[in-house]
């Protein structure tokens, strides 16, 4: 009883917390994004939009696994014979269902991606043998160049695509594709579909658009540079799947068409574009921020493990 007294109460405060921040970050997400637009380049725009979208979820698990089961664990008397509510039954029941839920969401995702790597791949050859990351001649037209994979990611070229590109095109095409590699942005989406949340389709939507933008930056340094990947682009664009593509790919075109036309015009633009710089990050502000948090933090954990114990008692009754 007491192991499932306190599976109950640790299920119950996660799912609390991560649905509130959640419904928090759903409400405000486009008044941070708003904000950091006007004082952060696009590719940190990505990693903030990300970093708030997984928020609600880093938050909650934190709260659960360094404060919660600690003070259950530490304060919670284990002779007592208590029975258990009916909220922390049914907060705890939410709880296991949603991280089952998620997990077969990204299996789901990873055995998808997978199958369709292994269709797309069967009659591959090496296009860069001696390349860092791995590049893949295909027979397939479409996708024309996508990057697949998270733990061994590589980069899929059709040999339509390589046949319809000039050398710098192409060179620039492939500097998007290992943007997105660097970036990991395939294992972020893999997190995305492990931490489904009703609410959040128009952000994560938010964060794929500035991935794409991010990722067209890295591509390119100079006007000559953007002419050739929107040259690319524009070649590419009667390419683009019609039907859902696998979940953990990162294609150079995709749909809506409404996101590549203003990829396009951004790199036409590219020497008339305002462009943010990038603020200096002070590191030891940063590393002193983060101690004087974790001070207080262990300074005051012991009550805080009592104040939280004495609220799951109350949740528990």
């Amino acid at each position: 009883m007491f192991a499932l007294r306190g599976l109950a109460v640790s299920l119950s405060v996660f799912m609390m917390v991560y649905c509130v921040l959640s419904l928090a970050v759903a409400v405000v997400w486009r008044r941070i994004y708003s904000w950091a637009a006007l004082h952060h380049p696009v590719a940190h725009m990505a990693d903030l939009l990300f970093a708030v979208r997984m928020l609600p979820l880093a938050f909650a698990f934190v709260v659960t696994a360094a404060i919660t089961v600690p003070s259950f664990l530490l304060l919670e008397p284990r002779a007592i014979d208590e029975p258990v509510g009916l909220a922390p039954v049914t907060l705890g029941v939410l709880g296991a269902a949603f991280g089952i839920y998620g997990l077969v969401n990204a299996l789901i995702a990873i055995s998808n991606t997978a199958c369709a790597v292994t269709a797309l791949t069967a009659t591959a050859d090496l296009v860069r043998p001696a390349s860092p990351i791995l590049v893949l001649r295909i027979s397939q037209a479409i996708p024309p160049l996508t990057a697949v994979g998270v733990l061994r990611p590589k980069i899929l070229l059709s040999r339509t695509a390589e046949s319809m590109l000039s050398a710098p095109e192409l060179q620039t095409a492939l500097n998007h594709e290992t943007a997105h590699i660097r970036g990991r942005d395939n294992l972020k989406k893999l997190l995305l579909h492990f931490a489904a949340f009703p609410g959040m389709r128009r952000l994560e939507t938010a964060w794929l658009e500035a991935a794409e933008i991010s990722a067209d930056d890295a591509a390119v340094s100079n006007c000559l540079e953007a002419l050739d990947l929107a040259s690319a682009l524009i070649k590419l664009s009667r390419f683009v799947p019609l039907e859902p593509q696998p979940r953990l790919t990162a294609s150079l075109v995709h749909s809506p068409a409404s996101i590549m036309n203003a990829r396009i015009q951004r790199l036409l633009s590219w020497s008339n574009h305002p462009r943010v710089a990038p603020r200096p990050i002070n590191i030891w502000f940063g590393v002193a921020s983060a101690s004087a948090a974790l001070a207080v933090f262990v300074l005051t954990y012991g009550g805080l493990l009592a104040r939280v114990h004495t609220a799951t008692e109350w949740l528990v009754r």
